[in-house]
C-alpha cells in the first residue's frame, strides 16, 4: 500500500522535469524490487524459506514470490541422491587386528525442513556415526569372517544410519565397504595362502586334465575295438552266408543231378521192360554187378545164390555172345 502512495505522490510531482525524473527513478527501483523476489525453484530442489528468522514454509519446483524484506532464503536444499566418500577408519576385529576400512554412504534428503534444523553438520554427523557403527559391528567379528561378509555389515550399517538420520531428514539408501586393508604381514600372508591355493587348483585342474584325456583315449581305443570286433562280426556273418549259400547250391546242383539220373535210370529201366528181356541179359547184368562189388575194397565177396555154378555163367555167356 505504502507502495502505490508513493508512486502516486510520484505521478503528482511528475508535471515538472524534476517530478518526472524522480517517478521514473521509482518505477524502476519498484521493478527491480519486484523481480528481485521472484524465485524459480529448480527441479530436484527445495527452498526453505524464513520470516523475520523463524520457519515459514518450503518452496517446491516452480515460480514463488518473497515479501521483501521480510521473507528470506534460509537453505537450498537438493533432493537428489548423494554420494559421500569417507576416508578409511581405523577399526578392531574380534582377534585384536587393527585393520582400515573406508565406506561410501548413498543417502538422499527426504525432509528439507528437518535437514535445514535438525543437524549442524549432516556430513560430519554422518561420518562420525558411520565410524562408530562399523567400530561396534566388526568388534565383535573376527578377521577372517569380517572379510568374507561384506554384505551383511554393509546392510548392518545401513539399517542403524537410517534409523539414526530420520530425525535429521535424511534417508540412508545404501553402505558400501569399499575397502577392508589389514595390516602389511597380514596381507603377505594372504598373499601366501592365496598362491598356495591357486597352485594346489592348478594341481588339480592339471590332474583332472590328465585324467580326461587318458580316458578319452581309453574310450577311443575301446571304441575302435569295438568297431573293428563288429566288422569281423559282420565280415564272419558275410562268409558264413556265403558258405552257407554255396553248400545249398551245391545241394541243389546234385539233387538235380540225383534226381535226372534216377529219372534216366527209370526210363531206362521202362525201356528194358517194354523189351522184355530174356533171362541172359539179366544174368550179364548181374555178372557186372559183381564185377563191380569185386573192384572194392572188400575182402570178401558173397555171390549170389541163384547162381547155377561157374558152367552155367559161362554157357551163359557164350549164348549171349551167339
Amino acid at each position: 500500500m505504502k507502495n502505490l502512495l508513493a508512486l502516486a505522490a510520484a505521478a503528482e510531482a511528475a508535471e515538472t522535469p524534476t517530478g518526472l525524473i524522480i517517478f521514473l527513478v521509482a518505477l524502476a527501483l519498484f521493478v527491480i524490487l519486484i523481480v528481485s523476489n521472484l524465485k524459480v525453484v529448480p527441479q530436484s530442489q527445495s527452498f526453505v524459506i524464513e520470516r523475520l528468522g523463524t520457519y515459514l514454509t518450503t518452496w517446491r519446483a516452480g515460480m514463488h514470490v518473497k515479501i521483501p524484506f521480510m521473507d528470506r532464503i534460509g537453505k537450498q536444499v537438493s533432493l537428489k541422491e548423494q554420494v559421500v566418500d569417507f576416508p578409511p577408519q581405523p577399526v578392531i576385529t574380534k582377534d585384536n587386528v587393527t585393520m582400515q576400512i573406508d565406506t561410501i554412504v548413498f543417502y538422499q534428503v527426504t525432509d528439507p525442513k528437518l535437514y535445514a534444523y535438525g543437524v549442524e553438520y549432516p556430513l560430519s554427523a554422518i561420518e562420525n556415526l558411520t565410524a562408530t557403527t562399523l567400530r561396534n559391528i566388526i568388534g565383535e567379528l573376527e578377521l577372517d569372517h569380517t572379510l568374507t561378509s561384506r554384505d551383511t555389515i554393509n546392510s548392518q550399517v545401513r539399517a542403524i544410519l537410517d534409523e539414526a538420520t530420520d530425525p535429521w531428514g535424511i534417508k540412508v539408501n545404501r553402505v558400501e565397504l569399499k575397502n577392508i586393508l589389514p595390516p602389511r604381514e597380514i596381507q603377505d600372508a594372504m598373499e601366501k595362502q592365496m598362491k598356495a591355493e591357486r597352485e594346489r587348483r592348478e594341481s588339480i585342474l592339471r590332474a583332472e586334465g590328465d585324467k580326461a584325456s587318458r580316458v578319452l583315449v581309453a574310450e577311443g581305443q575301446k571304441e575302435s575295438q569295438i568297431l573293428q570286433a563288429q566288422g569281423e562280426k559282420e565280415a564272419a556273418i558275410l562268409r558264413a552266408e556265403a558258405v552257407r549259400e554255396t553248400k545249398i547250391r551245391e545241394a541243389e546242383g546234385e539233387a538235380e543231378a540225383i534226381a535226372t539220373l534216377q529219372e534216366a535210370n527209370a526210363k531206362a529201366i521202362e525201356l528194358i521192360n517194354r523189351a522184355n528181356p530174356g533171362e541172359g541179359y539179366l544174368t550179364i547184368q548181374r555178372l557186372l554187378a559183381l564185377e563191380q562189388v569185386s573192384k572194392g575194397q572188400a575182402t570178401k565177396l558173397i555171390i549170389p545164390s541163384d547162381l547155377q555154378g561157374i558152367a552155367g555163367l559161362v554157357g551163359a555167356i557164350g549164348e549171349i555172345s551167339k
